[in-house]
């Protein structure tokens, strides 16, 4: 059954952020630290936690950068599209994102439910995949599963805060090692670095572009239509075609390299 989290899922998913326990670290360079946990035997899916202390990018700043719908065409170049579907309470929606993989891998895309607080110097949004009925999936994308996702933004000192981004998605198909190794190492620290990067550009952006308009803040302002909870369901990845891309070769790919998907004065 869909269910919106509350107080006690957050709070477990803030320590499974902080907590070293069970956690192998696969990449640590520059301020950014990945770390992955193994699942059982014989699956695919393993979750990934990344951190990154951001320096000069307050928290609150960054909570909003997240949140931005508008602003994040302007820094995640992997994002192919994003849109919000509805509205389910004051601090839960549900959304898409479709996002590019690299080639010759098929594209991804995935419906979720998603849901934030700010708790005293903490801010949280996590998402879980769903099933919308006007919402299926599509036949120029691969259906992907959000098991539990998410970001937890801790104040650092007077304008500073760290980043911790968990993520645990089943992809839907059989990945090369190479995709595995590649995220780990290049994919989730450029990821971090161009989400700082765009908290540093955010406020004088946000300035020119409905500066007062932040509806994850102000829940009146939020014009989505109501989705009924009772129209969800979970999405369960059994669920779901899987393909075999296991086979492709990393000579055939291309990652882009743009420095940080933001133009300089817009």
């Amino acid at each position: 059954m869909v269910r919106i989290p509350d107080d006690a899922d957050f709070n477990s998913f803030r320590e499974q952020c902080v907590s070293a326990d069970g956690w192998n670290s696969q990449y640590s360079k520059g301020g950014v630290t990945v770390w992955n946990q193994e699942q059982e035997a014989g699956r695919a899916v393993q979750k990934l936690k990344m951190r990154i202390v951001c320096k000069d990018v307050p928290a609150e700043t960054l909570y909003d950068v997240l949140h931005d719908t508008n602003y994040r065409k302007k820094w995640d170049a992997n994002m192919i599209e994003t849109y919000d579907i509805g509205r389910l309470t004051v601090n839960a929606d549900v959304g898409y994102y479709s996002w590019k993989c690299p080639s010759p891998l098929k594209n991804r895309d995935f419906v979720t439910l998603r849901s934030w607080l700010p708790l005293g110097t903490d801010y949280m949004i996590i998402n879980y995949s769903v099933k919308h009925p006007k919402y299926p999936p599509r036949k120029d994308f691969v259906r992907a599963v959000s098991l539990q996702t998410g970001y937890l933004i801790q104040t650092n000192g007077a304008n500073g805060c760290i980043l911790y981004y968990l993520t645990q998605v089943d992809p839907k198909g059989s990945l090369p090692k190479w995709v595995v190794n590649k995220v780990s190492q290049f994919v989730a620290p450029k990821a971090m670095k161009k989400i700082y990067k765009a908290g540093l550009k955010y406020q004088d952006w946000k300035r020119k572009h409905n500066a007062g308009f932040k509806p994850w803040m102000y829940p009146e302002q939020n014009t989505l239509p109501s989705v009924n909870l009772a129209d969800l369901e979970i999405q369960h990845a059994h669920e779901l075609e899987n393909i075999d891309e296991s086979g492709l070769s990393e000579e055939k790919t291309h990652i882009s390299d743009e420095e940080d998907g933001l133009p300089k004065d817009s």
